[in-house]
Order: C-alpha cells, then sequence, then structure tokens
C-alpha cells in the first residue's frame, strides 16, 4: 500500500542563502520516506515563520481546506506554532502531526500543539520540554533525532588553531559571546571560520562587525556566509575544533556533523547540546561544555584547546570514537515513519 503525506514547510526549505538545522532535516527526511515508498505531496508555505503575515496565513488555510479528508499531513513546526485558529476546524477532518525543531514557547503554539494527532521533537530535550511546559499527553510525543552521513574523519592539525562555527549569525547562536572569547585568547594564535546566514538578523550582524572591529580581530574572524554541500564539508575538512556559543539549542545538528568527522567540539550546556555532544563508548567526553552568555568560561576552554596537547590529542580520540555510535538518516526516517503511522 503507498502511503501518501502532504508536508507542509517554511518556503525557504531548500533555499541555499538561508540554510538551517531545520530545513535539512525536513529535506532529508522526506526524501527517506519518498525512497521507503511514501507517496510525498509538498507545500512550501511563503511566509517569515512563525511570524507570517495574514495573507500568508490566508494562503495556508486554503491548502489545507483543499486536502482530501483523512489526509495524514505532516506541518513543521515554525508553521504550524502560529496557526492554531486554522488547524483547529482540520483538527477533525485531517490527521495533523507536527515536527518540531524549536519550540517558540508561545501560547499559540501550546493550543496549536493541542490539535495534532501526534507531535514529532527532533530530541529528548525538546520532548521533555513539550512536556513539562505545555502538559501534553506523553503518548502523543514522539522523538525522531537526526541523523547524519559517515564520512572520512579528518587528520586535524598539530597546533590546533583552525576554529570554525557553524550556525547562522543571530543573538541565539550567541557569536557575540564568541568574539569576546576570542579577543580574551587573542595572545594565541587561532583563526576563526564562522559559516552561516548573514540575513536572519542583520542589524545583529552589523553590531557584530563592529565589535570584531574593535577587538582587532578583523584578520582572524571571518563571517564566511552560509556554505552548503562540498562547500560546507571543505570547512569542515579543514577544522580543529568546531566552536558553538549558543543561548538555545534544542539539538545542535552541526555538533555529530563535526563529530562524525571525528572533530572535537566545544559548546555551551543549553538545551539539548550535551546529549548531543553524548560520550565515546568509553565514557569519555569529546569536546568540552561551558555555560552560554560567560565569555571568560569559553575563552578558557579554549586556552586549554589551544595550549594543551595531551588535552587535543584526548578530544580527538574521544571524537574519533564517538563517531562510530552516531545514528544514520534511516534510523531517523524510520522513527519519523513510525510516529506517522501512529497519527493514521
Amino acid at each position: 500500500m503507498i502511503r501518501a503525506l502532504y508536508a507542509v514547510l517554511p518556503g525557504d526549505v531548500d533555499d541555499p542563502a538561508n540554510p538551517s538545522g531545520g530545513n535539512r532535516y525536513d529535506r532529508r527526511v522526506l526524501d527517506g520516506l519518498a525512497a521507503a515508498g511514501w507517496s510525498i505531496h509538498e507545500h512550501p508555505a511563503a511566509g517569515a515563520w512563525p511570524y507570517p503575515a495574514s495573507a500568508d496565513r490566508s494562503v495556508l488555510a486554503r491548502v489545507l481546506d483543499a486536502l482530501p479528508s483523512g489526509s495524514l499531513v505532516l506541518l513543521d513546526g515554525l508553521v504550524a506554532s502560529a496557526v492554531p485558529e486554522i488547524l483547529a476546524p482540520n483538527a477533525g477532518r485531517l490527521r495533523l502531526a507536527v515536527l518540531v525543531h524549536l519550540p517558540v514557547a508561545s501560547e499559540a503554539e501550546r493550543a496549536a500543539l493541542r490539535h495534532a494527532a501526534v507531535i514529532v521533537a527532533t530530541s529528548t530535550w525538546t520532548r521533555q520540554w513539550l512536556l513539562d511546559r505545555y502538559r501534553l499527553p506523553a503518548e502523543r510525543v514522539c522523538v525522531a533525532a537526526p541523523g547524519v552521513d559517515r564520512v572520512a574523519a579528518v587528520p586535524g592539525s598539530a597546533a590546533g588553531e583552525r576554529l570554525l562555527c557553524v550556525a547562522a549569525v543571530t543573538p541565539l547562536k550567541g557569536h557575540d559571546t564568541l568574539v569576546d572569547a576570542l579577543a580574551i585568547v587573542g595572545d594565541l594564535a587561532w583563526r576563526c571560520d564562522c559559516l552561516g546566514s548573514l540575513t536572519k538578523a542583520p542589524g545583529f550582524v552589523e553590531r557584530l562587525r563592529r565589535r570584531i572591529d574593535d577587538q582587532g580581530l578583523t584578520r582572524r574572524v571571518h563571517l564566511v556566509g552560509p556554505r552548503t554541500g562540498p562547500a560546507l564539508a571543505a570547512g569542515y575538512a579543514t577544522a580543529d575544533l568546531l566552536v558553538l556559543a549558543s543561548r538555545v539549542e534544542t539539538y545542535g545538528m552541526v555538533v555529530t556533523e563535526a563529530l562524525a568527522r571525528g572533530v572535537p567540539v566545544l559548546t555551551t550546556a543549553a538545551g539539548g547540546l550535551p546529549d548531543t555532544l553524548g560520550r565515546a563508548p568509553d565514557g569519555t567526553v569529546p569536546g568540552l561544555l561551558v555555560p552560554p552568555d560567560d565569555p571568560a568560561a569559553l575563552a578558557g576552554a579554549l586556552r586549554r584547546w589551544l595550549t594543551d596537547p595531551a588535552l587535543r590529542d584526548r578530544l580527538r580520540r574521544a571524537a574519533r570514537a564517538r563517531r562510530e555510535t552516531l545514528t544514520c538518516w534511516t534510523t531517523t526516517t524510520m522513527s519519523l515513519a513510525a510516529a506517522l503511522e501512529g497519527a493514521r
């Protein structure tokens, strides 16, 4: 039997100028379901979700109203969280599933999720957050954690001075904290390439550029812009350490993408990041964790990495061991399929 799925996605899901973990997740699992025999009908929703214009809401309402009764519909959480009034009249007619990457923590989202037959969180941390904050029935909230592609391990340089940050340049990703920390270790040798969209928060990007200039780091901190595919892979291939200073993070796909290459990770203990970083089979953490919004702590960890060859060796061994425990996208797709079958 062919299983049909109608997927409502953010309109920029395939925009290479605005890559995001959520968009990459959506694309990988829908392609995986199609490969497994599902009939996928995509409906990209134009608009600045989760803050759409009234015209965008109207278009979405017409899309849902036109779907055959009994249809299984998967909505990206960015879209669903903004339109509980559109989901409500369709909840009895359609089988609604919502995929939550990052909760927006709003009453509208709470109401929207109560209209879903099943909610799929992309991390165990997110599932627990939804249960605690919204008091949803536990049996309706499932987890389908992101997978990662198996790739060759990168060698890394002896000095470990090639730092990489992969994240859209926004306040939530903590680039300002990172720049302040890098200024503290300015006496050491390092270079930091920041790969990620520069258009999501243009005011923040402008202030960050001034901050980099004021700290005298313009030749060492590079805001490269978004990279996808081979260009992103090339960034990982030359990295010694992934640095992610996020203030909020439910999973952090870039963490496992680095670990899949044997690259250690320095990140914050925000949200689901400690679980994503995980441990090697021998219990060793393949990186370093610091509190969010703490430039001094981040700088201290950077100094340890840059000045302690034994630490670098230990973390690299742990990262290469951790890569053997990472799950693939096929597992993710199977988890999502099982959740959707429950919604059916």
